[in-house]
């Protein structure tokens, strides 16, 4: 016994380490004082393997039904395998219908790399632009799409439709299947991921966009950053192995460099979590070297895409890179001050000013000296939204018009409510987020935390992992409550932390330590409520809203709309190869995909150049003359002119947001401001005269083609003034 404990005494009796050169002696005497834990008995490897085996099938069946089910709710909703062709890519609307215009264009190439060279010098989409579509539009998922479905021998077996389609539904079973594992990882039950999934499927209105327009950029990327948010979970955990590290650790690498390259925006959200991890940094000191690891795969992801993205210029002045370079310089700038000092308080908050500094200055320096192209009109939609400005302009008011980008409504909390989500959620985030903050007290009071947290000592808080994912929440929350398009990225985690709170008995057991219970063991009825309270709610949950589910999936929907039909094929027989077309760029987008006519503007809103035609195009739906209707089409080259009726005789709900109100405001042909000058168009609204046949319309514009819903002009060449 002695020659045992002898080496441990010794190394206890050894003087602290004086500077940062004997940081590794000091890291042998801590892992030397660790004992080594006894090999566990058969029977628990057993339990273990045996809870291990049921929690990875539960998490893997979740995912493959939620992709079924979409799969057949998307069946009934457009009776999707009885349609011709043509019906079926109407059901792709504004810029769904680009992304899979390019990945049918992508098939029908003689080669992979001819396929790609014509989408990076595409001047066969937009009149008098040739643009790099790979790059503007993100087009990597219909790169590898395309890819798989020719190297997979698919295209003998399955349509390129419902391939593409079946990629994208297997992406969201694998989004599912990571919150469900990223709730088992923080709980340690895989009832939690259970319960996550059920709040995520019932609240679907609210947790993706899916229904509406599969080829979202967000539906391909979330799900790798669900992947990576499981990993980086995973990998915060203060007692996981070297084995588990490492695979979350590339797990993490692969996830946070897929999902950069998917989704133009992502950095954007990355740059949330860079500030959740500093936080987590300045709070947690025993994660700091792990944190600074998740820091270098931001700068190795930022930077092979911007190789990998045409030197995506956009990358270089994003925030995130600022953030991380400036975490850098902060962390090779700390000195080694003894912890717990009042020397050591003033240097941490130090450190926080001097990080937030050097990212403001970084960022302003490399969009001094770096080329790019930013999105200038979100800055200034920010500013009008924010009430830091006031525009005429008619981009701007179409933007703040759009309900994605306005305050969430009332039925938003409604629904989350009426599924006991947001109650939950709320419990849940009051306690994690006290007891975080009573563990930042104790760390400022110098008070001694234990090395391993147990059950029985209530505090949640101290959890790095758990740190985390209450800051993140909190910021995409604060966001959400801004702009209801970002509840998409906000709520699923909210399924995720709710789900967790009521499955762990450490929460219970933090809440019974505050309210001091006597009267039961508080570990026992914590335990007990862990299991209860999940089952109560998985079985009202099933109760109230499996049969809407089961309804939802009886019911067969139809999408009607002979209409359009009907144009697409008027286009296709009559109009000749070299025709362009003009119109709403909503509609521009499914000609594209339907004809492969070219049009004149596209649905994108990430160009100013086509920003700026869609404005101009949209003219056709002002008071504005033929004359000045005629000038605007022809400088772009257009030959036909499509009237959408829906548009011109268009009654919103919200009187001002109407496409033809907020060009009468851009114009001004209405009063905006008080002191604002009122002019009066001597001109009827354009997309009512042209109707009418008469001149000086009839010269400039001849009608070749009507419907219901669509007029179709052809634009004259030579002009004749004739009465």
């Amino acid at each position: 016994m002695l020659d045992i404990h002898g080496p441990t005494v010794e190394l206890r009796q050894r003087k602290k380490p004086k500077s940062s050169e004997n940081k590794e002696s000091a890291k042998e005497e801590k892992i030397n004082d660790t004992p080594v834990p006894e090999r566990a008995p058969k029977h628990i490897l057993f339990q273990r393997f045996a809870k291990i085996f049921i929690g990875c099938l539960a998490a893997v069946t979740s995912g493959m039904m939620y992709a079924l089910y979409l799969s057949a709710y998307h069946e009934r909703k457009f009776w999707f395998s009885n349609r011709q062709e043509l019906e079926r890519e109407i059901t792709f609307q504004g810029d769904s219908a680009i992304y899979y215009s390019y990945y049918k264009d992508m098939l029908k190439a003689p080669s992979f790399e001819r396929g790609v060279y014509e989408l990076m010098h595409n001047n066969k989409t937009v009149s008098l632009k040739t643009i790099n579509a790979v790059q503007q539009m993100s087009l990597y998922p219909e790169l590898m799409a395309s890819v798989l479905y020719q190297a997979t021998g698919s295209n003998e077996i399955i349509e390129p439709v419902y391939f593409y389609i079946g990629i994208v539904f297997g992406l969201q079973g694998i989004y599912v299947i990571a919150l469900f594992v990223t709730s088992w990882l923080m709980s340690g039950t895989w009832l939690a991921g259970m319960l996550t999934v059920a709040w995520f499927i019932i609240n679907r209105v609210d947790t993706t966009r899916i229904e509406h327009s599969i080829p979202l950029r967000e539906n391909w990327a979330l799900p790798y950053f669900a992947c990576q948010v499981a990993a980086l979970t995973g990998y915060l955990k203060s007692n996981l192995n070297s084995y588990g590290e490492r695979f979350c650790y590339l797990l993490m690498s692969a996830s946070t460099y897929t999902f950069m390259m998917v989704w133009e925006y992502s950095h954007y959200l990355l740059f949330l979590q860079a500030i959740s991890l500093f936080l987590l940094d300045s709070f947690s000191l025993e994660q700091s070297d792990k944190v600074h690891e998740v820091y270098k795969i931001y700068i190795f992801s930022l930077f092979l895409g911007y190789l990998l993205q045409f030197e995506n210029s956009a990358l270089l002045v994003s925030p995130l890179l600022s953030l991380v370079v400036a975490l850098m310089l902060a962390k090779c700038l700390q000195l080694n001050v003894k912890r717990g000092t009042f020397v050591a308080k003033i240097m941490k908050v130090i450190s926080v000013y001097l990080v937030c500094t050097l990212t403001v200055t970084l960022n302003i320096i490399m969009k001094m000296f770096v080329p790019h192209k930013e999105n200038g009109h979100m800055l200034k939609f920010l500013e009008v939204k924010f009430g830091l400005n006031m525009t005429k302009n008619f981009t701007m008011n179409w933007l703040l018009c759009q309900e994605s980008l306005q305050a969430p409504s009332q039925d938003f909390f409604l629904r989350l409510t009426q599924s006991s989500l947001l109650p939950f959620y709320i419990l849940v985030l009051i306690i994690c987020f006290l007891s975080m903050i009573q563990v930042i007290f104790r760390r400022i009071n110098d008070k001694s935390l234990k090395e391993t947290v147990t059950l029985e000592d209530g505090r949640i808080g101290e959890r790095p992992e758990i740190i985390y994912h209450v800051i993140h929440t909190i910021l995409l929350g604060s966001l959400a409550m801004i702009i209801e398009g970002l509840k998409y990225l906000w709520t699923p985690y909210v399924c995720m932390l709710a789900a967790f709170g009521v499955c762990s008995p450490e929460l219970w057991m933090t809440l019974f330590k505050w309210l001091r219970l006597r009267t039961v063991h508080p570990v026992l009825l914590a335990l007990i409520l862990s299991m209860a309270v999940p089952t109560i709610i998985g079985l009202s949950l099933w109760k109230e809203f499996f049969p809407r589910l089961m309804t939802e999936l009886m019911e067969l929907q139809e999408f009607y709309d002979p209409d359009t039909v009907e144009l697409m094929t008027w286009i296709k027989r009559q109009a000749p190869v070299a025709a362009v077309f003009a119109g709403s760029p909503q509609l521009m987008g499914v000609i594209k995909l339907c004809t492969g006519w070219m049009v004149t503007s596209l649905p994108l809103y990430n160009d100013d150049d086509l920003l700026k035609r869609n404005e101009n195009i949209y003219q056709i739906y002002s008071k504005r003359s033929a004359e000045d209707i005629y000038k605007i089409l022809t400088s772009y080259k257009a030959s036909y002119l499509i009237i959408e009726d829906a548009i011109c005789n268009e009654v919103g709900t919200m009187r001002g947001c109407r496409v033809k109100d907020l060009l009468d405001i851009a114009n001004g042909h209405v009063v905006c401001e008080e002191g604002d000058k009122l002019t009066y168009s001597k001109h009827g609204r354009f997309c009512h005269e042209v109707k009418i046949n008469y001149s000086p319309y009839v010269n400039y514009f001849t009608r070749v083609y009507w419907n219901r819903s669509y007029f179709v002009y052809k634009i004259n060449t030579v002009i004749s003034f004739q009465s």
